[in-house]
């Protein structure tokens, strides 16, 4: 690393989104950057207000130098980060599931790298919360309740941000580098991209929380996971905290549903109503916890994804986008977490490493494509695992006992 002469010294840095993948840059840059060079000023514009409460957890994975709990690590903030785990370092398992809750294969990944754990859950919440009290912690600067809505170059090279506040005031900030963290339905790849959407994947998930002041049902009180069915439907189970699980019943549709809002009374027990007949073959607890789900709570969302891209577009000098504004997944993949985490360490890593900030986001998308593009991959398989249907089925299960007597046979 050299000593002097960083291309971002006394320069402005704007990070567009305080979530996951712009607070992992911010608080990367901040700790590998040489303190003989003089810091740039961050600044981050975050539409929402200080600590939003999202009522769902998220899968880390640590079974490969690609998952969120490496860079956790990298950053300093693993072992907070375990303190609020729901399952994973001591207990809990992601399971799948036939039809009568008869496990069809547990999966328990070696952690990668002297890990102390492989995978677990936590909720979005809480990692929101420690990585944007890291941000704080350096001084980045918060601007919260704007939106940013488009950006262009100046003639000096500069790049002018366009934002609004709540009450609908316009207004700009000028920056040298500009990191576009606003996820999946960003306003400014929307602006600068405007043929690079969202995609259907081609399912549809109806779900909410249920709650249990006594305790959740056996076996997900302890594990997170799936049911099969064999017919084209199946079902997710995860544990938000002792009391709440969030379940999401999902299908293959031709089209994705294009119901807004189903939590008012008559759309909520029509959506209850449509959640038991299409899981009528699942046993107890299935009908107890689709029964027990709060109704403002409840929800229809398609699949949706986005592939990844590479910033050679000379439209895109001085502008990089990470996270889910870059590379949508669904939440078939559960790895959209894991790679905002890791696209914040690996674009501050070769900022401070690189020669110049061209070199530094060709690198950087050398890492992020490849890594986008096989999540991407996987969550179609999952996909077409979980919906499989006949002899496809038969084949499946067949292949899972298979594995699970090679792992016995091998004490694992």
């Amino acid at each position: 690393m050299a000593a002097s002469n960083h291309f971002l010294e006394d320069k402005k840095i704007i990070v567009v989104g305080g979530g996951i993948a712009g607070c992992a840059f911010v608080a990367a840059l901040h700790k590998l950057w040489n303190p003989n060079w003089r810091l740039p000023e961050i600044v981050v514009l975050e539409r929402n207000p200080r600590d939003v409460r999202h009522n769902y957890s998220i899968s880390l994975h640590g079974d490969s130098v690609n998952g969120g709990l490496v860079a956790l690590q990298q950053l300093g903030l693993l072992n907070e980060t375990l303190s609020h785990s729901i399952f994973g370092l001591r207990s809990g398992q992601f399971k799948m599931w036939d039809v009568n809750w008869k496990e069809l294969m547990s999966t328990q990944p070696r952690p990668w790298g002297g890990l102390p754990t492989g995978s677990m859950r936590i909720q979005r919440s809480d990692l929101e919360r420690i990585l944007v009290r890291e941000a704080e912690r350096i001084n980045a600067a918060f601007h919260r309740g704007v939106e940013c809505t488009g950006a262009e170059r100046l003639a000096n090279g500069r790049i002018r941000v366009a934002v609004e506040d709540e009450a609908g005031v316009k207004n700009h900030q000028d920056c040298d580098f500009l990191v576009v963290a606003d996820g999946a339905q960003s306003r400014l790849r929307a602006a600068l991209r405007p043929h690079d959407d969202l995609k259907y994947a081609g399912a549809v998930q109806i779900g909410g929380r249920a709650e249990f002041p006594h305790g959740i049902p056996e076996p997900i009180e302890e594990n997170w996971g799936v049911l099969l069915s064999g017919k084209g439907v199946c079902c997710y189970f995860s544990a938000v905290d002792k009391d709440t699980v969030v379940w999401a019943l999902s299908q293959l549709r031709a089209e994705p549903d294009t119901r807004t809002s189903v939590a008012t009374p008559d759309r909520f027990a029509a959506l209850k109503e449509e959640a038991l007949r299409l899981g009528s073959m699942f046993s107890e607890p299935f009908c107890t916890i689709v029964e027990s789900t709060i109704p403002s709570s409840a929800f229809v969302t398609a699949a949706m994804e986005k592939e990844p891209f590479r910033h050679d577009d000379p439209s895109l000098e001085r502008i990089v986008f990470i996270g889910d504004a870059n590379h949508a997944v669904s939440a078939f993949a559960g790895n959209g977490a894991n790679l905002a985490l890791k696209d914040g360490w690996d674009l501050a890593e070769n900022i401070c490493y690189q020669s110049s900030l061209h070199n530094a986001v060709a690198a950087y998308d050398r890492l992020g494509f490849a890594r986008a593009a096989e999540a991407i991959k996987s969550s179609h398989q999952k996909i077409d695992f979980a919906h499989c249907t006949s002899l496809k089925d038969s084949l499946l299960r067949a292949g899972l006992a298979t594995g699970r007597w090679f792992m016995r046979i091998r004490g694992m």
